[in-house]
């Protein structure tokens, strides 16, 4: 017989499941199973988690049985099962799996029919275009044209793929996750080196807008199986992470309010009738006024617990409306709080917004301010080691690869 009302199951095992996993105990008091391809220390040796390694899960063809034989097994201890994805990959095979997984799984995502719209950044943009979402000037390459291609904008430019999940897999010399090319040459030399790798999808390049990381932008929404945004929380993120295969993660964030934001987001998504998790990146363009979009994730980012620590918790909006059948109405995140993603040493010292490193200090005096690995209900020691020495190491990465962006 069931013993309990619901539990957390995630896919993955990285900082974004451990985020979640988080979330949830601190909302209920519950352990979240992990079900991934192998075990990373963030949510190995925890207290509050569970792993189940099956080493070919991200294959199409086996994912959707894995995860129903994972749920027979679970059934017993539960009425039911929350399933949330911690990747791009994870998440998609969800979406493409829904009718499979729908009768033993609560899933927060997206409909099927709008994954290929908002997964393929060309086809988003259009869809942007649809509904009055601004986003940066941009032009397409594909392999076919990739020889030297004359843009319509000057250089500055930023290069990122159309299709992260095929990208994720190619492997190249001089791989990045993104870049920021300065001259014509040097878009010659990075498009030749991508196309002779396995990657054969679009890709973007945008008009750089300028700025430091200061003038990004993350929101992260939820929306409830009816269609309707139950949460939107935004932040600014002040630093991203330098590691050459993390760039354009965010690694410290302060939350902050823009009502013109959330109605223009809450409109975008309850048109769609978009339901679950979503994650928007965008910037703030200092030449036009405008906050443009770069892309959507259909789950929570990978920073997310920044919405968490500040008071709004992303699983329990999930469970409350998906578990307990609740419809709350819509709350626009407001508060002070910083999330960081490295020790608070290197934030206030790569950090260019110097405005930033004072109401940075200022939050971590109030003691307003969380690291998504250090949560003192989870007190294994064995996993406080590779926590410390995980954040540790980002003091010799940023000394490494650090590149000031705001004189671009």
């Amino acid at each position: 017989m069931a013993n309990r009302d619901f539990i957390p199951v995630i896919l993955g095992t990285d900082i974004n499941a451990y985020g979640m996993a988080r979330s949830f105990h601190m909302a209920y008091g519950v352990t979240s199973r992990c079900i991934g391809k192998g075990r990373l220390f963030m949510t190995n040796y925890s207290d509050i988690t569970t792993i189940k390694v099956v080493e070919n899960l991200d294959e199409p063809s086996v994912f959707a049985d894995e995860m129903i034989a994972f749920a027979r097994e679970l059934k017993q201890e539960a009425d039911k099962l929350v399933l949330v994805a911690s990747s791009d990959s994870y998440a998609e095979l969800v979406i493409r799996n829904q009718d499979k997984l729908a009768p033993y799984y609560e899933l927060p995502f997206v409909a099927e029919k709008w994954i290929d719209e908002l997964l393929y950044k060309d086809r988003f943009y259009a869809l942007c275009e649809e509904y009055g979402l601004d986003y940066p000037a941009t032009y397409i390459v594909t392999k076919e044209n990739a020889e030297s291609p004359q843009l319509p904008f000057g250089f500055p430019v930023a290069l990122k793929p159309a299709d992260s999940i095929a990208y994720l897999e190619a492997s190249f010399e001089g791989k990045k996750k993104a870049y920021i090319i300065k001259d014509q040459a040097e878009l010659d030399r990075t498009l030749q080196a991508i196309y002779s790798s396995s990657y054969a999808g679009k890709m973007i390049v945008q008009d750089f807008i300028p700025g430091d990381d200061s003038h990004m932008r993350v929101l992260n929404a939820y929306s409830d199986q009816h269609g309707k945004v139950r949460l939107m929380c935004l932040g600014r993120p002040l630093l991203e992470d330098c590691t050459p295969s993390l760039v354009g993660n965010y690694v410290a964030i302060v939350n902050e309010y823009n009502e013109d934001i959330y109605i223009k987001y809450q409109q975008f998504l309850e048109r769609l009738g978009y339901t679950g998790l979503a994650n928007f990146d965008m910037k703030y363009d200092a030449r036009d006024g405008k906050y443009k979009i770069f892309e959507i994730n259909l789950r929570q980012g990978r920073s997310s617990f920044f919405t968490t620590g500040s008071g709004y918790n992303l699983a329990k909006f999930i469970v409350e409306s998906l578990v307990y059948g609740k419809e709350e109405p819509t709350v626009y995140a407001h508060t002070e709080h910083l999330w960081l993603g490295v020790p608070k040493e290197v934030a206030l010292t790569y950090t260019e917004d110097k405005e930033a490193v004072q109401y940075m200090k200022k939050l971590i005096k109030e003691k307003k301010y969380c690291l998504t690995l250090q949560y003192h209900a989870d007190k294994a020691i064995k996993r406080w080691w590779h926590v410390r020495k995980y954040y540790k190491q980002y003091e010799d990465r940023f000394k490494q690869f650090y590149e000031q962006k705001g004189n671009l």
